[in-house]
């Protein structure tokens, strides 16, 4: 399909009086015909659904997920995604964006970041189910005089939940090794610095230790150096950009951080196995 945004597109979701949060149900026919529901964006908020009912298929950073209830999904505002098909769907959606979330649990989605649709047992998901049921009563409320923390404390809630689930998938913090602590804080930094550090030398200064012993612990724990992480981040962001986008490859490269052109380009090549306008062109119809 032919991209003619200079831009991956935001999908900025409606609020009463720009709140930062939004909370509905939305059956198969509110995601409109499927023609409209294939174009690739963000989301302006963190967001999550609640599968109820019918199946989805979903494209996220290039990843095809089939996702069938009970199931919640998680997307962070970086991620772009599009809905390839659905059937019969019935979904509870929560959106809320950073100032509105509790700080410990902006730190943990950042975190789980990228976030990939979850499984629930039956138990977790009434229990899920529930809480979205009485939050969408509360933001239908709109005339008790604490509307807005009611919903606020209550879309929190619906959060920690998710990310509840998230970390019982996942090793706890305290039983993770010293190697593995360390490459978790590499990863956290990666994520919000990739664009101004491209070397493994500024993550060590910015982990107050030794480039080789971030190394070390990096590569005991995925097998893989640091230095591959750095460029496999970065060649995410731009395959989002190439295909999203109209930007241009010399664009793209300013935008990341690369003030020489050809380098960027030599790098893309390496990484992605192709040129950048290779992959660009094969994405297109």
């Amino acid at each position: 399909m032919t991209k003619n945004t200079k831009s991956i597109p935001v999908n900025y979701f409606g609020d009463e009086h720009d709140s930062g949060i939004s909370i509905e149900k939305i059956s198969v026919k509110d995601f409109g015909s499927p023609g409209d529901s294939e174009q690739s964006h963000r989301h302006d908020r963190h967001s999550f659904f609640l599968l109820e009912s019918g199946t989805v298929s979903i494209e996220i950073d290039f990843q095809q997920y089939e996702i069938e209830p009970p199931s919640v999904i998680y997307l962070h505002p970086n991620q772009v995604h599009r809905i390839l098909a659905f059937e019969d769907v019935l979904v509870s959606s929560w959106a809320i964006n950073n100032e509105n979330l509790n700080p410990e649990y902006l730190k943990l989605l950042e975190e789980i970041t990228p976030a990939k649709p979850l499984g629930l047992s039956k138990e977790t998901f009434s229990i899920m189910y529930e809480a979205v049921s009485l939050s969408i009563k509360f933001s239908e409320r709109k005339s008790d005089k604490l509307h807005r923390s009611l919903l606020k404390d209550s879309c929190n809630a619906l959060v920690a939940l998710v990310i509840s689930q998230y970390l019982d998938q996942s090793k706890r913090v305290e039983k993770l090794s010293r190697f593995e602590i360390v490459t978790k804080a590499f990863n956290d930094i990666l994520e919000r610095d990739f664009i101004k550090a491209k070397r493994p030398t500024e993550y060590a200064e910015k982990l107050n230790i030794s480039t080789p012993y971030l190394n070390e612990c990096v590569k005991n724990t995925t097998g893989l150096s640091v230095s591959h992480h750095i460029q496999q981040r970065v060649i995410l962001e731009a395959k989002r950009l190439l295909f999203y986008s109209s930007k241009s490859v010399k664009e793209i490269a300013t935008e990341l951080g690369y003030d020489d052109y050809p380098y960027f380009s030599r790098l893309f090549t390496k990484v992605a196995g192709m040129t950048a306008l290779s992959f660009r062109n094969k994405n297109r119809d």
